[in-house]
């Protein structure tokens, strides 16, 4: 929910392996136990590493390519598919494999493989890039976790690398006690 009073913004990439270790590890929790209750919203930006491309980038810009056609809500369906699909470190899937998500989440495959060949997004996540990199963010994953105000995030704390559930629980009680 936008209106949730903790934000969490997630600089992450598709091939990384402790990515997809705090997306299986630390997210189902932070899922059920805040973004579930509108306690907490989920940002996710982001922040291939550059011995990971191309394919990390062509990830992200394929999950933009599905937000394209159904919103947040096929936008994470198609993230969650990547993470259970690849495995990792820059050559963890293939271009078809991503086009085949497309299929498998019924969106128009003509669209979306246009969307994914021409690079359309290709702007948007070099964009959170440097959204990332200016906020501090070196490596993936990174998580900034802050209170949700009308002007915007107010940054509590920065989280790095696969931890678990509990060093977010922590910081997140912590805001929500504020």
């Amino acid at each position: 929910s936008k209106d949730a009073p903790i934000t969490v913004i997630e600089f992450s990439d598709y091939e990384c392996p402790f990515c997809k270790r705090s997306f299986q590890q630390m997210l189902p929790s932070l899922k059920s136990e805040y973004i579930d209750t509108g306690k907490v919203q989920l940002v996710y930006r982001d922040f291939p590493l550059g011995f990971h491309d191309p394919l990390a980038t062509k990830e992200a810009i394929a999950a933009e390519c599905a937000r394209e056609q159904g919103g947040d809500g096929v936008y994470f369906e198609y993230h969650d598919e990547i993470f259970n699909t690849t495995s990792s470190n820059g050559n963890g899937m293939t271009v078809k494999q991503l086009k085949e998500i497309a299929s498998d989440l019924r969106l128009n495959t003509s669209t979306f493989d246009d969307c994914l060949d021409s690079g359309k997004y290709k702007k948007e996540v070099q964009k959170d890039i440097a959204d990332g990199s200016a906020a501090g963010a070196s490596g993936t994953p990174t998580y900034f976790i802050g209170k949700t105000t009308d002007e915007g995030v107010i940054v509590g704390t920065s989280v790095v690398g696969a931890q678990p559930f509990a060093v977010f629980q922590a910081e997140i009680e912590r805001l929500l006690q504020e």
